[in-house]
């Protein structure tokens, strides 16, 4: 699947995008597996109350099965403006 971050996330991590082949059945799954990978996700999802994500561009919870997503996405809340 197509992993994308944005403004502070992309910052930490250091790419705009991956491609990232996983088993994780939910959005929390797979945060785990990139926290494990290297310090720079651990320091991107250290807070992930301060994130949000979206599946397939429909924003969704970190709770939410990951089963035939395509594309998820991680940012932080928009405020507007």
């Amino acid at each position: 699947m197509n992993v994308m971050y944005f403004a502070w996330v992309r910052e930490r991590i250091g790419i705009p995008q991956e491609a990232v082949e996983t088993d994780a059945a939910t959005v929390s799954d797979l945060v785990a597996e990139l926290v494990a990978r290297e310090d720079r996700y651990a320091a991107a999802f250290a807070d992930i109350s301060a994130l949000r994500v979206a599946l397939d561009q429909e924003l969704s919870d970190f709770d939410a099965p990951l089963a035939g997503v395509r594309e998820v996405a991680f940012f932080p809340p928009m405020t507007g403006g």
